[in-house]
């Protein structure tokens, strides 16, 4: 019984991190065939990882993730699916409701700037 929850939480990863993959993928705008060349890999090979079939090697993650204008890590946040226009309009909103917040998230924006650019 161990191993069969194992599997499926196995799957449930592979799951996820295909499903981020295609979701960054298409946000640049990339199709399945046009990301595949870039990355080196055959449309079948990105189509099952896509899927959560297979995981992709370390070497095709970090081609991946490069290709994506991202960090690995960044594959695995899983919970960051939510569409950045709508990311945008949701903080837009809270922001016009809060000159609070406003200030807050201003601040914290300059201090996460690069010092050449303040």
């Amino acid at each position: 019984m161990i191993k069969n929850i194992e599997m499926n939480q196995e799957y449930d990863i592979k799951k996820k991190l295909g499903d981020r993959i295609k979701f960054l993928r298409k946000q640049k705008n990339f199709t399945q065939e046009f990301f595949a060349e870039k990355i080196n890999i055959e449309p079948q090979s990105l189509s099952n990882i896509e899927r959560g079939k297979f995981a992709p090697s370390i070497e095709t993650l970090q081609k991946i993730a490069t290709a994506l204008c991202v960090q690995p890590y960044e594959l695995y946040l899983f919970n960051t699916l939510t569409p950045i226009k709508e990311i945008k309009n949701e903080l837009i909103a809270a922001i016009n409701q809060s000159d609070a917040l406003a200030i807050d998230l201003y601040n914290h924006y300059i201090s996460q700037k690069p010092k050449a650019l303040r």
